[in-house]
């Protein structure tokens, strides 16, 4: 009898849960003083309601009863420069990550406290908590499902207002830490793997939809350092320059994988806006230029560069639509060169002529020949670059100097500089595999 009146209270019962949220509602001001204090009532908490998520259903209800998500709210709100926001952050993650109740899931997401600390006014001074809060977000995404993604947004009418989860989480998108930059990568793909249309509409509206613009001028970005180390005036050492270049063609491939991660979804609204970026930002400049102006690129790319970026970018995006549009620019540069052969040979008084009809016209060329059916209803990527620039890339070259020699891609393949003839005829091989 008096053995079991000495016991100590079970840490995981309900009657101790209790106690520790008794003790944490008494705290008014968090400082430097109580903070210690505090940290253990939170790691208490963490711990006692995974353990009753998946061993005691009554902790949850006095969980919800004391409506302990509300606590740590006001712990956040009256926090005295105490640094409470990283070891809270971190048992919030800690806590939701080890949820495997959906009704558990569903009133964490509710009632708005979720989006209260998501949008809370950190102080992100270059400490760990950048890490911390960024982990939290990707906890949270982990967990969202096409029934609790409705209560992390705020809509107005039929379109979504307001996703602080997603708009929070693109600030660290560019983040100097490589695996903070993971994280929001993996939460934009658990993102748009459970979002519907109306999530969608706002993913895809500017401003927010200059994420994926933003992707594109980062792989723009390591393209130019790329080749800025391959063409090195002997100012490094033939090792740094070998470990240089595998270092950033690393850089871009995985790039390259994260933009197939994102097709991969298949979403059309999304395919299309994705591709769109990659096409008018990175393809279409890169690939014409190289086309007209040999190794004088007016992308600033040299043409050894340009050909390895088109290569990889088929072989690992890949996609009929991306493939289907790098042939046609091939196509048309030379389609082009042919007409104003035969139009030269036939004693036409100006070429020009002849250049501007075709070019305006590629537009109705494009969509019948380069769009393939993978899109499933997406709006067609119109061909707005080519359509716009075609004629200033042609504009300063005669029938004279573009029928003198062969030009385009078989000016490389035809070429006796081998660095320009293997990855041209690389780029035709891809080509040719990828009917």
């Amino acid at each position: 009898m008096f053995t079991s009146f000495w016991r100590s209270i079970d840490r995981f019962s309900v009657q101790h849960f209790r106690c520790v949220i008794s003790e944490l509602q008494k705290i008014k001001v968090v400082n430097e003083h109580n903070r210690e204090f505090v940290v253990d009532l939170l790691q208490c908490i963490v711990e006692i309601v995974t353990y009753g998520d998946r061993q005691d259903p009554l902790i949850f209800e006095c969980f919800m009863e004391y409506q302990v998500l509300a606590e740590f709210v006001r712990i956040l709100k009256t926090n005295e420069n105490s640094k409470i926001e990283a070891p809270l952050l971190q048992y919030l993650s800690i806590m939701i990550q080890n949820m495997d109740n959906e009704q558990a899931i569903y009133y964490c997401f509710s009632n708005g406290y979720i989006n209260s600390i998501i949008s809370h006014p950190y102080k992100f001074d270059g400490g760990d908590l950048a890490s911390y809060y960024v982990s939290f977000l990707r906890a949270i995404s982990g967990k969202i499902s096409k029934d609790t993604l409705c209560l992390l947004v705020k809509v107005h009418g039929d379109a979504v207002v307001s996703f602080p989860l997603y708009t929070e989480a693109l600030r660290f998108a560019h983040h100097e830490e490589k695996m903070i930059q993971t994280a929001i990568r993996s939460l934009v793909l658990n993102i748009c793997n459970v979002s519907d249309d109306m999530v969608y509409q706002f993913i895809l509206t500017p401003p927010v939809s200059e994420y994926f613009s933003d992707l594109v001028h980062r792989l723009r970005d390591l393209c130019f350092c790329l080749d800025v180390i391959l063409h090195d005036k002997g100012e490094m050492e033939n090792q740094k320059i070998r470990n240089g270049l595998i270092l950033q063609s690393d850089k871009i491939v995985d790039e390259l994988y994260y933009f197939k991660d994102i097709l991969s979804v298949g979403k059309p609204h999304l395919t299309g806006l994705v591709t769109e970026n990659l096409l008018n930002g990175l393809v279409f400049p890169v690939l014409i230029s190289l086309l007209v102006s040999k190794n004088n690129d007016e992308s600033g790319l040299s043409a050894v560069t340009s050909l390895y970026i088109v290569s990889r970018l088929l072989q690992v995006v890949g996609g009929r639509s991306m493939i289907n549009n790098v042939a046609c620019v091939i196509f048309f540069y030379h389609f082009l060169n042919l007409n104003v052969r035969i139009r030269s040979d036939g004693n036409a008084t100006d070429g020009h002529d002849d250049i501007k009809p075709f070019v305006k016209r590629f537009s109705e060329i494009e969509s019948t020949i380069c769009y393939a059916p993978e899109l499933n209803g997406a709006e067609s990527i119109t061909g707005n670059y080519l359509g716009a620039h075609g004629e200033d890339f042609m504009s300063g070259f005669s029938a004279d100097e573009i029928c003198s020699k062969r030009r385009g891609i078989l000016e490389f393949v035809f070429s006796e500089d081998c660095s320009l003839l293997l990855p041209s005829v690389s780029l035709l091989l891809i080509l040719a595999e990828s009917k």
